[in-house]
């Protein structure tokens, strides 16, 4: 046996894994295109989103699977921050409370384990985001009903349109990428852009109340020389 070390070769990718990845890509792009397309909407969402937190109202997500996860780090971002420093902002993500969910689904079966809560948490002002690829989730589709009910707005991020959710719920974002896993990816992306829309009116916000000769700077004024 020779003596001389052996350096390990570097792993090529498979041809099958480089025409995934082109295709991704390609999957990605239409996504993005999309999304910049409906813009408006991500920006009117946040801002809206930011008025009813601020004022005290919640934002409760629903998700299954990859999906849940993309409602954890939406939650996430905003009870903790995002880029800047801002107010810790209530919102709960429906399928992180196990023991909850857990008895739920036990009592009541699967269908209830996001409406139950939504009734439980939610109070009208509030907002429920609903996501799902397929847009055909029946336990979402269950918590959505049930939100409306209670006079909660609902909004859907979901795959490719026409789907039971979006055309279930208040407002609807759709991704026309053909496979889940792009449309998940964009649904972060979507999550992303609302924390920045929303922090850049907090701030905004902050900044005019900060004003010399706004109603709050006088209001503030005046208490002081009381």
């Amino acid at each position: 046996m020779s003596s001389e070390s052996v350096r390990p070769t570097a792993l090529q990718p498979s041809s099958s894994g480089r025409s995934w990845l082109r295709q991704h890509r390609a999957d990605l792009t239409v996504g993005l295109d999309h999304l910049s397309a409906s813009f408006d909407r991500i920006e009117a969402w946040g801002q809206d989103l930011a008025e009813r937190l601020v004022s005290g109202h919640r934002l409760l997500v629903a998700g299954n699977g990859g999906s849940a996860a993309e409602a954890q780090h939406l939650t996430a971002e905003l009870v903790g921050r995002f880029e800047d420093e801002r107010i810790p902002l209530a919102a709960i993500a429906l399928h992180a409370e196990t023991s909850s969910l857990s008895a739920i689904v036990n009592d009541y079966g699967q269908d209830e384990m996001f409406a139950r809560q939504v009734a439980a948490h939610g109070r009208p002002g509030d907002v429920l985001l609903c996501l799902s690829t397929s847009g055909a989730s029946a336990n979402v589709l269950v918590a959505a009903r049930r939100a409306r009910e209670l006079g909660i707005t609902t909004w859907a991020l979901t795959g490719q349109a026409p789907n039971p959710l979006a055309a279930l719920c208040d407002d609807a974002l759709t991704v026309p990428s053909a496979s889940t896993s792009a449309v998940q990816e964009i649904h972060l992306v979507v999550a992303h852009s609302l924390c920045a829309v929303l922090d850049a009116h907090i701030a905004g916000s902050s900044a005019r109340t900060r004003r010399p000769g706004s109603q709050r700077s006088r209001s503030r004024t005046a208490g002081a020389r009381a």
